[in-house]
């Protein structure tokens, strides 16, 4: 009796994880054209580029965004390498940013010292509709100096790439949380606070009472959103230098025409910012409820740079785009990418005698700077003229076995259907002509 050999199971073709996705075709162009106009905004407030890597040593992290938030205790993607290394996967740009900063001894730099960054970071959130675990954001950050001027500075290039990019009737919710000299005594005050409503925070905030009081007032709970309306505000437990450099930000805000509303109960999810704390919302379309969404965020982070290692305080701040929002939002422009050149010309060859030559035809365009689109791996002229016709581009360009021989190519109108017959070495000056 001969057995029959076991059947395999399918094997399913792999898919991108979840909460991940592809980006091509158009929407890779529309991230693109975002992260172009950002960087030229950028570029005229006096901010330069750096790229800072997409994994960290995981302490650069645990260290600075903190215990008790969200990113470092359910958030961050974390790894072992062979070699025994403690890794993860950037939640944000600011820590890696302060990292180079001290690494590269740029405290010896005129100061203050201002960047801008992008690229993905990754958090192992619950996805959504347009929230993904792999996302892109836009920071730009100054780090060097304590001045209030340098706070509005980066809020308004924050803005007008915003506005660039086509957001209208932005809004503004901004706080302040204070420095080491006051916010222990706010602290003290909130904990009291929370302590007498402790029956009622869920259990996710009893926790975080213990750990880090001021998350609570960010919470997503309900029942401690009540709560929260009559919690104690950090604004009155500043202290004099606190009041005054939250007093000059909205002075300054107010000089640029940029719209605020103080919320007392702003203070950010990450444990590192101090003084001045702002989240930015801009209308969504009304397929999504019409409600304000937010797409940037960040504030001041003074305290960071002594958390990771530097000998002294590093006053900084910083402002972070969610793009991945920017770009879902109804009002984004769409901008375009200067990468992204619509076909003047369609290259179409015909037989291997011209296929062999293509490349060498398609070389001497390309140095030119004019952008052609083509079909190479098709031999059929009809086949070809029909890519040209639903592209919609304006000429074509005709390659065959006897214009390769003769060194020659076909120019076709293809509005008019006129053609003409032009050597290869004239038809960079015919084309001028034709423009």
């Amino acid at each position: 009796m001969t057995t029959q050999p076991k059947k395999q199971p399918k094997k399913e073709a792999p898919t991108a994880p979840k909460g991940m996705r592809d980006i091509m075709n158009d929407d890779y162009y529309l991230f693109q054209g975002f992260f172009e106009k950002a960087q030229e905004v950028a570029v005229y407030y006096g901010f330069k580029p750096i790229d800072t890597p997409i994994m960290e040593m995981d302490e650069t992290f645990t260290s600075s965004i903190g215990v008790g938030t969200d990113i470092v205790d359910k958030e961050m993607y974390t790894l072992k390498t062979k070699g025994g290394d403690h890794l993860a996967l950037r939640p944000e740009h600011t820590a890696g940013l302060m990292r180079a900063y001290i690494e590269h001894g740029m405290q010896s730099l005129p100061q203050p010292v201002m960047y801008y960054q992008y690229g993905p970071v990754f958090r192992h959130d619950k996805p959504q509709k347009n929230r993904y675990r792999q996302f892109s954001q836009f920071d730009i950050d100054s780090l060097g100096s304590e001045k209030s001027i340098i706070d509005a500075l980066v809020i308004k290039t924050g803005m007008a790439i915003l506005e660039e990019a086509g957001a209208t009737n932005l809004s503004l919710d901004i706080n302040s949380i204070g420095d080491k000299e006051c916010r222990g005594g706010y602290i003290r005050e909130l904990t009291n606070y929370y302590k007498k409503h402790m029956g009622d925070l869920p259990p996710i905030d009893r926790e975080r009472l213990k750990t880090n009081p001021l998350r609570i007032l960010d919470s997503k709970e309900e029942k401690t959103k009540e709560i929260n309306v009559d919690a104690p505000d950090a604004i009155s437990f500043l202290c004099s230098n606190c009041k005054r450099h939250f007093k000059e930000v909205l002075e300054y805000l107010e000089e640029m025409g940029i719209n605020y509303t103080i919320n007392k109960n702003l203070v950010r999810g990450l444990s590192y910012y101090t003084r001045t704390v702002f989240e930015v919302y801009a209308e969504s379309p009304e397929e999504e409820g019409g409600q304000p969404v937010q797409i940037a965020s960040g504030g001041r982070y003074d305290y960071l740079g002594r958390q990771l290692g530097a000998k002294k305080d590093v006053p900084a701040v910083g402002f972070s785009i969610g793009v991945d929002r920017v770009i879902s939002c109804g009002w984004y422009k769409k901008l375009s990418p200067r990468i992204m050149k619509k076909p003047k010309m369609y290259f179409i060859q015909l037989g291997f005698d011209a296929k062999l030559k293509s490349l060498n035809v398609i070389e001497i365009l390309r140095k030119a700077h004019i952008p052609i689109a083509q079909s190479l791996s098709k031999d059929s002229l009809g086949a070809q003229l029909a890519v040209a016709e639903k592209m919609e581009v304006p000429f074509t360009i005709i390659f065959g076995q006897k214009e390769a021989m003769e060194e020659s190519v076909i120019v076709r109108d293809m509005t008019t259907r006129s053609q003409e017959t032009v050597k290869i070495k004239n038809l960079l000056e015919h084309l001028k002509s034709i423009k």
